[in-house]
């Protein structure tokens, strides 16, 4: 017989004051006090109040997760004013938080000014709506500021390209019209004659023209997207071929991955201290302590909740996961609920792989940010993480380890050879340079004597070349 958790108060327990409160979270007012009144319009960003429901868990994982969409709406430009907390057993179907607490939100709103506000889980169209006819200002969900956030750092043309789709694919059930303005027909004469040919007949609402025109869009898109991943499984391939270890890093974003592949491989890639910095998958080469070859792809970061739309856009950036021989996990040991992001990113990994129907690649955890964690929640890592590597891009502490626990844990697929090769096989050459370890070279009457260790694939070419 099992019996409750005494820790985790059941629905009929929940404090009444605490269901009839909208409790504010300390410490996210982002708001400008040293300047102006004038200097303080000009700068004036984005002005919102947060929303969260807390349902289950601590109150200190409410925090957290108000505390890290506070981040996000910084990330994406905006100023937090305030943000509230209200403990429920479950969301209220019509406006999320209930009727009586969204007029008490709409005062919230007057009295600070905001112009948005964000709310911290996914809003239904309805909900969406609803609440929006009542605070009367800009409503949106932790899923739309994670794609706006995606859409402001996407760089290259495919990166856009998926986080338009994904934006769309969002978008396309919220639609919703403003007075009448969305609810015109082009009937009849279309207005007068200025319609012209193909606006005559019963005609179509505003919104449903803008539905039609966002599928349109989105089928154009899915055919880019399309195309854009042929190249990429070109390149994956080729990789592939070269039986060069292929390493990916990934993990919850913010954690110090780019400032991880900078570390190991010297790469130079952006590093900042902003989530979701980097979007677009980045490779570089590297070597593990042995010597051998390797391939290193940071990938886009996680984040709680990631919304369905952006894991199905990201798809073949996230098949790096799928092809890796190798997954380095970093973990921020100095966040607040470091397991936390653990679990998050685990999630995502597996129904990535599971839609493959393959194994996991083997998976090893490194703990970043030991420069900048306290000794008490590193103490705490250690014992529940046992077979983490820890590590400090920063400084480069514990990067040793890490690359040899890499090489550990990546088998060697490559062979020793001593050839001769022809000197009208200059490409044989240049084969064994880029995919192999080369440990004398010598150059003889007959061609050029080589010793390396290279891929398995690469030796039985060479074999007729062989020396003896």
């Amino acid at each position: 017989m099992t019996f409750p958790d005494p820790t985790t108060p059941s629905t009929g327990e929940l404090a009444l004051e605490d269901r009839a409160a909208l409790r504010r979270v300390a410490g996210l007012g982002t708001e400008l006090t040293d300047v102006s009144e004038v200097e303080y319009r000009q700068l004036r960003l984005e002005r919102v109040v947060l929303v969260g429901v807390w349902t289950e868990g601590s109150a200190a994982d409410a925090d957290a997760s108000m505390a890290e969409l506070a981040a996000l709406a910084e990330t994406a430009g905006s100023e937090v004013l305030e943000g509230l907390v209200q403990r429920r057993d479950k969301p209220d179907a019509g406006t999320y938080i209930g009727s009586g607490k969204a007029q008490e939100l709409r005062d919230i709103v007057v009295a600070t000014g905001a112009d948005t506000v964000i709310f911290d889980g996914e809003l239904t169209p309805g909900q969406l709506n609803a609440l929006e006819k009542i605070v009367k200002v800009k409503v949106i969900d932790r899923t739309a500021l994670i794609l706006d956030i995606f859409a402001q750092h996407a760089t290259s043309r495919e990166g856009k390209a998926q986080v338009a789709y994904a934006q769309m694919e969002y978008m396309l059930p919220r639609l919703r019209g403003w007075g009448e303005s969305m609810s015109r027909q082009a009937g009849g004469r279309a207005g007068g004659a200025g319609g012209g040919v193909g606006t005559r007949g019963p005609g179509e609402t505003k919104i449903e023209t803008d539905r039609r025109r966002i599928r349109e869009r989105m089928a154009k898109l899915r055919r880019d997207i399309k195309d854009m991943k042929k190249i990429r499984d070109t390149q994956r391939s080729g990789r592939r071929r070269s039986e060069v270890a292929s390493v990916a890093i990934v993990g919850y974003t913010n954690a110090g991955k780019s400032s991880l592949l900078n570390a190991l491989t010297g790469a130079g890639v952006l590093v900042e201290n902003a989530l979701f910095a980097t979007l677009e998958p980045t490779t570089r080469r590297g070597h593990f302590e042995d010597g051998r070859p390797f391939v290193l792809t940071d990938t886009v970061g996680f984040v709680r909740h990631l919304p369905t739309q952006l894991v199905e856009a990201f798809r073949s950036t996230l098949e790096e996961v799928v092809d890796a021989d190798l997954l380095v996990h970093v973990v921020d040991g100095s966040d607040v609920n470091p397991l936390a992001q653990i679990n998050a990113v685990r999630q995502v990994v597996n129904e990535v792989v599971a839609e493959y129907d393959i194994a996991p690649p083997t998976e090893l955890l490194v703990v970043n940010k030991t420069d900048a964690a306290s000794g008490l929640m590193l103490a705490q890592l250690r014992r529940a993480l046992p077979d983490a590597v820890f590590v400090s891009a920063r400084t480069g502490d514990g990067l040793e380890k890490l690359r040899s626990r890499m090489g550990e844990l990546v088998e060697a697929t490559d062979s020793t050879v001593d050839v001769t090769i022809p000197y009208d096989r200059g490409d044989l050459v240049a084969r064994v340079h880029a995919d192999g370890r080369i440990d004398a070279t010598e150059h003889t009457e007959s061609g050029t004597r080589i010793k390396a260790r290279v891929p398995v694939a690469l030796a039985a070419s060479l074999r007729e070349y062989a020396t003896f």
